[in-house]
């Protein structure tokens, strides 16, 4: 399906690689301090021990309480008074801490995209940082006393976060970030051959297909070991990357898996890689998928 007018006019832009730069010497100074290992504090705001991308989860925070804040205000509005005033206030302060944690996780995962998708998400976080700011200024300016301009500012934020998630929408469902790559992939039920056990070293790697998925086959000292061949974080060919003891590390953007029980041992990615029993009959080397 072709992509949406506004991100072809996005891509093709000059915009998203100044906005990108930005981002990043913003980010760099924070994800990769060269005085600790971060790799735990990533894996948290990657969302790899909720088995699911963090940053979607935090960023139902500000657009639900925003939305509480519109209400409110407009209801104000209406009747002509500030009856719902304290709740919109509350409703924009809670929004505001959302979009902290959210702008944390996003930056996070942002910088494991490419091509396209890296260019979206800048304009789509700066559109979170503007819509932030105005909101700031909304808040500043209801406990001044000007309601009438923090109500508006607050109309101007929530328009822009509604364009920001329009954007992260199409991250979301046109570019593939914040998904499973592996999940209309299905193993084989009975054992098939794949591969001559001999055709896989000490060591080695191999990219083998059967007819319901891709597979990647690694031999560890005397065992071998079947995952589907595709990384689960954007789809990059497992068979590329390289062991690290018992894990595969993808060649991509650092993902590493387990290969006992494909279970995500670093991120970027969150969900894990499809596991596969692995036999050796007649020379042949045989997977199927693992049972329940």
């Amino acid at each position: 399906m072709a992509a949406p007018d506004i991100i072809v006019a996005i891509d093709q832009s000059e915009l998203p690689d100044a906005l990108d730069d930005a981002i990043e010497s913003v980010a760099a100074p924070l994800l990769d301090s060269g005085c600790c290992d971060l790799r735990n504090v990533k894996n948290f705001l990657h969302g790899t021990w909720l088995g699911h991308p963090l940053h979607p989860v935090l960023t139902d925070v500000p657009l639900g309480a925003w939305t509480v804040a519109l209400a409110l205000d407009a209801l104000d509005v209406v009747d002509g008074g500030d009856t719902h005033a304290r709740g919109a206030d509350a409703a924009v302060t809670i929004g505001l801490a959302g979009a902290v944690a959210s702008a944390v996780t996003g930056l996070t995962d942002w910088r494991h995209t490419d091509g396209r998708a890296r260019r979206v998400g800048a304009v789509h976080a700066t559109l979170n940082i503007t819509a932030t700011a105005l909101y700031v200024a909304s808040l500043v300016m209801r406990r001044r006393g000007s309601r009438g301009a923090g109500r508006a500012l607050g109309a101007l934020g929530f328009a822009t976060v509604s364009a920001s998630a329009y954007l992260g929408g199409h991250l979301v469902y046109g570019e593939q970030i914040g998904v499973d790559h592996t999940a209309e992939q299905t193993a084989p039920e009975a054992f098939v051959p794949v591969l001559a056990e001999a055709e896989l070293p000490p060591d080695g790697l191999r990219r083998v297909e059967t007819e319901e998925m891709p597979v990647l086959l690694a031999r560890v000292g005397s065992q071998i070991y079947a995952l589907s061949d595709t990384c689960t974080h954007l789809g990059c060919s497992l068979s590329e990357g390289s062991l690290d003891g018992c894990s595969i590390r993808c060649k991509c953007h650092g993902s590493e898996f387990s290969l006992e029980t494909g279970e995500v041992l670093n991120g970027p990615a969150t969900f894990p890689a499809p596991c596969l029993e692995t036999r050796v009959r007649d020379g042949q080397i045989e997977v199927r998928g693992c049972p329940d």
